[in-house]
């Protein structure tokens, strides 16, 4: 059978019993089910072993003020969205608790049981948005870090395949060059020459699939991998020659979150990446450091900055996402 569909859920506060059953009256007749209770006590109480939907809140109840009830159902987790019921001369107290979060306000007049209906219905059209909103962005949120888990893994499936798959075919290609070289260098010294420059440009093929192995794969799923890796890229910039690159970590942090230490070490990377080609800059410090919880990564340069709009690329993007 087709599951009955939701009937809202409204929980009606308010000490005046003649208005509180009016109310409640007016209300079943538009489909929803009605809570009644006339203290603030007792609507702690209700919200604690019901689940409702929308409150309608009277501003002065005999035991308590509507702020000072909202604060403990806050402080109790039971906290639902809500509507003010309000009597002439407390605008300025409905203002204050709108302040609060209440969705809308209805006073104590002779019209208001024909407003309720409106005023509930608006309410709850509001509610459902909003909650229809948050749900969207979970699913956002949910799809893009499985996004994010397809293209890590398809990286390091990659970085994998360059390392043990063409990384070995060209050191056994070279090493074939080396046994080569020693069968001709003594009767064909020009044939020598240019095996020592296929030996050479081999190496040089090698020591870039390792460095577009390690791009791939940057951080090795162990706790103490993103400190390794960051100590290994201050050293490889600091082969290039062009600028000192220092790693300033006090003591190894440990992130045990392989996706997370993923992302911080990219986002090194492409900041280190930027201060070599574009700053000027003559000296970089990547530090790493945890402090009460926090896990902090900070990349500092001493160039000329890098103009967003000059070099907008795919890096920064990354970066910020």
């Amino acid at each position: 059978m087709p599951d009955r569909p939701h009937r809202p859920v409204i929980l009606i506060v308010d000490d005046d019993q003649g208005l509180l059953i009016l109310m409640g009256e007016t209300l079943r007749a538009e489909g929803y089910e009605v809570l009644q209770v006339d203290s603030g006590a007792a609507a702690l109480e209700c919200m604690l072993e019901h689940d409702a939907d929308l409150m309608l809140l009277d501003l002065k109840l005999r035991d308590v003020g509507g702020p000072a009830l909202l604060k403990r159902l806050r402080a109790a987790d039971a906290a639902v969205p809500f509507i003010v019921v309000t009597g002439q001369g407390d605008e300025k107290v409905a203002v204050e608790v709108m302040k609060e979060g209440a969705l809308d306000y209805v006073m104590k007049d002779t019209a208001l049981l024909e407003m309720l209906p409106a005023v509930v219905r608006r309410a709850l059209t509001a509610i459902e948005r909003d909650r229809a909103l948050v749900e969207a962005g979970q699913i956002r949120q949910r799809l893009e870090r499985e996004i994010l888990e397809v293209s890590e893994r398809e990286q390091r499936r990659i970085g994998e395949d360059l390392h043990d798959g063409l990384g070995q075919q060209l050191t056994a290609i070279e090493m074939m060059c080396a046994s080569l070289k020693a069968d001709i260098s003594a009767r064909q010294p020009e044939l020598s020459d240019q095996v020592n420059r296929i030996s050479a440009y081999l190496r040089e093929a090698i020591g870039h699939t390792r460095s577009m192995a390690r791009g791939l794969v940057p951080v090795k799923d162990e706790p103490d991998a993103l400190w390794a890796s960051l100590l290994e890229l201050a050293d490889r910039t600091n082969l290039l020659g062009r600028l000192q690159c220092t790693f300033d970590c006090p003591e190894i942090v440990l992130v045990r979150d392989n996706t997370v230490a993923g992302h911080l070490y990219r986002i090194a990377q492409e900041a280190v990446n930027n201060a070599v080609k574009y700053s000027r800059a003559t000296a970089v410090v990547i530090h790493l450091s945890r402090t009460a919880g926090a896990l902090e990564l900070r990349i500092a340069d001493n160039g000329r900055g890098l103009s967003r709009a000059k070099h907008a690329g795919m890096g920064l993007h990354v970066m910020q996402h």
